[in-house]
């Protein structure tokens, strides 16, 4: 069980527009980007960022939500946490990058937990 990557998680109106800004002030290029349909956003990710975007409406149901875990087993993370005191507020599903949850930790933070599937 091990968290490979924590990415912080920025809400925009103009994805363009923010992929360019932080590909310059990090120095790095985006390195994902996809659409998620089902919620109306676009997401990307520039090193340790990631931009989501959409309308407000579309942004509101995710805005609580303060950090994005990228780990290697989400299976297992979920039984640890719900062990820990955590809650699931929205449960294993499958999205555009694999398998992902929204948890509330014991200290009252949001945040996701992602499980890439595998490019094979």
């Amino acid at each position: 069980m091990k968290i490979k990557q924590m990415l912080n998680r920025f809400y925009v109106h103009d994805i363009e527009q923010s992929i360019n800004f932080y590909e310059k002030i990090l120095n790095e290029k985006c390195n994902m980007r996809f659409t998620y349909s089902e919620a109306n956003l676009k997401l990307a990710q520039v090193g340790n960022i990631l931009i989501i975007s959409g309308s407000d409406e579309a942004l509101k149901p995710f805005k609580d939500t303060k950090a994005t875990f990228l780990v290697d087993s989400i299976i297992e993370f979920k039984d640890f946490l719900l062990n820990n005191g955590a809650t699931v507020i929205r449960d294993l599903k499958v999205v555009p990058t694999g398998m992902n949850m929204t948890v509330k930790h014991l200290d009252g933070a949001i945040v996701e937990y992602v499980e890439y599937k595998n490019k094979s």
